[in-house]
């Protein structure tokens, strides 16, 4: 298997299917942050989408950084917002925002859910937990 740090993306920036870090045809793996989810306190303030795999896991400014987590876990380096209304992709390796392609739906959590969330678990003091 190439190296991640090897692989380039094709053309001018734009990242096609089967090229590095990128599957279109994952599927989310859920509305909200897996591992926070399971988590009887977990929560989170926004999320985002592995771009090679599907799964949610929430941004570096919450507590538990799981989306970055699982980047460094997997060598899976390429995210997308799961915000509604957000269209961005961010590669870890280069620290950078990185033009995608079309993923699959949803491309949000539902617009019910709220930020930060889950709906019940967040502290009242959330703000001042952030990263």
């Amino acid at each position: 298997m190439r190296s991640l740090k090897k692989l380039r993306p094709l053309g001018r920036g734009v990242i096609t299917k089967g090229s590095r870090g990128i599957n279109p045809a994952s599927k989310p793996s859920g509305d909200g942050c897996v591992e926070c989810l399971a988590s009887p306190k977990g929560w989170w303030f926004h999320l985002r989408r592995c771009a090679m795999c599907g799964h949610i896991g929430c941004c570096d400014s919450s507590p538990s950084h799981h989306a970055s987590r699982h980047a460094a876990t997997t060598r899976h380096p390429i995210i997308a917002s799961f915000e509604p209304g957000e269209d961005w992709f961010f590669d870890y390796e280069k620290q950078g925002m990185i033009k995608g392609v079309e993923l699959v739906p949803p491309h949000a959590h539902p617009e019910s859910q709220p930020a930060p969330g889950p709906a019940g678990r967040v502290p009242a003091n959330w703000e001042s937990l952030l990263n």
